[in-house]
């Protein structure tokens, strides 16, 4: 192989430099400026030149010179003042044209680092210097709801902030999230732009000092893939801390949940998002304004779950840690050995190393009350006739994903015999009926294609011969067209209600919660079911983690659930009555009472649609026959 040349290695060198950036094209000026100044001082060296036109003149030389040269190339504008010495002049001269093209050359290069480093700050790739800040990897829909309730969170912190990553334009996510969360309260937003899956992405927004880390599930087909990727790249980490992370992730498909389970390495939580929000579909169809109570549950706003440690009340049974509290309602008690225990048995014995589980305003309103006297009225007392469940009728309106587990939801809960109706604009589901009908028991299943936008349609099924029906969103159509689906299909059964003279029990679905306010306007039910419950969910576990043990419960359809019962199966109606009487005769019938709800205010989104969750247990409050005692019970 031959030889480089000089000229090939000078030329080598010059293109690696300038390949370095700004830095690199300004070294090249300092050399040729250098270069410049040297050449002309060896002109004024050599032709003797002077800037004086005195006879006796001498020359400048070599360093007076360059000096001069130099300044020339600083300050082109100096000209004006030297001395009509031509050989001097054109000296002068030369040196300022060239530091006018070396000068123009900095600036331009200058200007450009700067745009540059500027497009590089918007890309967000700089590190993150926020310490216990809640981390939100990946983005959805439902990263805005999750943003609002952490900011609820965070009211009562000291410089909170929140920290996304997520592999979009940092500018575009920023708009958004402005867009759609108008109070930021006390918290910081800090965006920034990177693979979630990348570890190395990862680490520029600074995991190990996060308080909580929530991975988001993308709207993609293999988005459980991602998840899964990403919580691997956080437990397996190369720098990542010896203690625990606080992770939570949002997993879609039941058969990837044993993978996600094994890379979480027991810290992390899962919330599989299509079989919760499918039970609480299913639940809430048999239940008016269910969802409204998980919705206040979940809520960092209100009132919501804690655990109180209390050594007072060891060696009480359950029933005396329920009446123990004012200003809080409890459901359980997380054993000592971590076991949450919801509505056990009332004569079940509060240890010590205990915790209260308790609905509260906050974690220190868990106050033992002190009180021994409850004013319990039980000549109010009442046992309405419980009639049990006959064969259940169930309408589904449009089809998803989630279909499938809603039917088979409903089969743990409905008697045998009962039937499932399906009415949807969609191609290709013979097949997967055909398999939920071999999983399903006591239920018949019937699929007719239709519009559900269709009046003619909707009449022909014979709506009002339905005991329940649920709207199921369109997946595959943009979001705003799926809503306004199900809100034209809305005012459709509100019509056919009317003209019927029944009251439809209907379950909606929305895919954007801010277009819940128009299903209210068109008389829809107040249990909407959304992505929403999710978002909220995955806020409640960042914070804390033990409440999976809570939620696995009541979201099952095994154990204590949360149930709206009719008022006159505990008390009279018409009557005054403090909760503490509704408190003793749920005791009674082994449940425990959180709340009730007023059937007159359930189209009023101001009074939360007539639910009240923990009221304060002296206050007096006359029922009437349609309202309802909000319960944890076993059926």
């Amino acid at each position: 192989m031959q030889k480089p040349t000089l000229r090939e290695k000078i030329r080598y060198y010059f293109e690696n430099t300038m390949s370095a950036g700004p830095s690199g094209v300004i070294k090249w000026l300092a050399i040729l400026s250098l270069l410049l100044v040297v050449t002309l001082g060896i002109v004024i060296l050599i032709f003797g030149i002077s800037s004086s036109d005195e006879p006796d003149a001498k020359g400048l030389g070599f360093i007076e010179g360059s000096w001069q040269i130099l300044m020339s190339t600083i300050d082109p504008g100096a000209m004006g003042g030297d001395a009509p010495v031509w050989s001097y002049r054109y000296v002068r001269l030369i040196a300022t044209l060239g530091s006018l093209f070396l000068i123009s050359i900095l600036i331009g290069t200058i200007s450009s680092g700067i745009d540059g480093k500027l497009d590089e700050l918007k890309k967000g790739r700089s590190r993150v210097l926020e310490t216990n800040h809640t981390l939100i990897l990946g983005w959805s829909e439902k990263v805005f709801s999750i943003i609002t309730e952490i900011i609820e969170a965070n009211s009562n912190q000291k410089k909170p902030s929140i920290v996304i990553l997520a592999n979009r334009d940092k500018g575009e996510m920023e708009d958004e999230i402005r867009s759609k969360i108008e109070n930021f309260k006390n918290t910081k937003i800090i965006v920034r732009s990177g693979s979630p899956l990348e570890a190395s992405d990862i680490a520029v927004v600074n995991p190990n000092e996060a308080r909580s880390i929530i991975v988001l599930a993308s709207e993609e087909a293999n988005a459980d893939t991602y998840v899964i990727k990403s919580v691997l790249a956080l437990t397996n980490g190369k720098n990542r801390k010896k203690e625990t992370l606080n992770i939570v992730a949002e997993i879609k498909n039941p058969k990837n949940m044993e993978a996600a389970e094994l890379v979480g390495n027991n810290e992390a939580v899962f919330v599989l998002s299509s079989d919760l929000i499918s039970r609480i579909t299913a639940q809430t169809c048999r239940q008016s304004g269910l969802s409204v109570v998980y919705s206040e549950i979940l809520q960092f706003k209100g009132d919501e779950i804690y655990f109180q440690p209390e050594p007072k009340l060891a060696g009480k049974t359950y029933k005396d840690v329920v009446f123990a509290y004012e200003n809080s309602a409890v459901i359980g008690i997380l054993t000592k050995d971590d076991k949450a225990l919801i509505n056990p048995i009332m004569n079940t014995v509060f240890s010590a190393g205990d915790s209260v589980i308790a609905i509260s305003e906050d974690d220190d309103t868990i106050k033992l009350s002190g009180k021994t006297n409850f004013a319990v009225k039980q000549n109010l007392f009442n046992r309405s006739e419980n009639k049990n469940a006959g064969i259940e009728k169930t309408l589904i309106l449009g089809w998803n994903e989630r279909g499938t587990r809603i039917i088979e939801e409903l089969d743990n809960y409905v008697s045998s015999g009962s039937q499932v109706c399906i009415m949807a604009d969609v191609n290709g589901i013979e097949e997967k009926l055909a398999e939920l009908k071999a999983n399903v028991s006591k239920q018949k299943i019937e699929f007719i294609k239709g519009d559900i936008n269709d009046k003619a349609t909707l009449v022909s099924l014979k709506t009002e011969t339905f005991d329940h029906i649920i709207l199921l969103s369109y997946k595959d159509i943009d979001v705003q067209e799926s809503d306004a689906k199900t809100l034209i299909c809305l005012l459709h059964l509100r019509n056919l209600s009317e003209k019927a003279g029944k009251d439809y029990s209907i379950v909606s679905e929305m895919l954007d919660i801010r277009n819940r306010d128009l299903g209210v306007v068109a008389k829809a039910d107040d249990f909407i079911v959304s992505d929403n419950l999710i978002s909220l969910m995955l806020s409640q576990l960042s914070e804390n983690k033990d409440l999976k043990k809570v939620y696995d419960i009541l979201f099952e359809a095994e154990g204590s659930e949360i149930y709206l019962k009719p008022v006159s199966r505990y008390v009279k109606t018409g009557e005054a009555v403090n909760f503490y009487t509704i408190l003793e005769s749920a005791a009674q019938l082994n449940e425990t009472a959180i709340g009730y709800r007023i059937s007159a205010q359930s189209s009023d989104s101001d009074k939360h649609f007539g639910v009240t969750i923990n009221p304060i247990k002296s206050s007096n409050v006359t029922y009437s026959p349609n309202d309802f005692i909000i319960v944890v019970a076993e059926d």
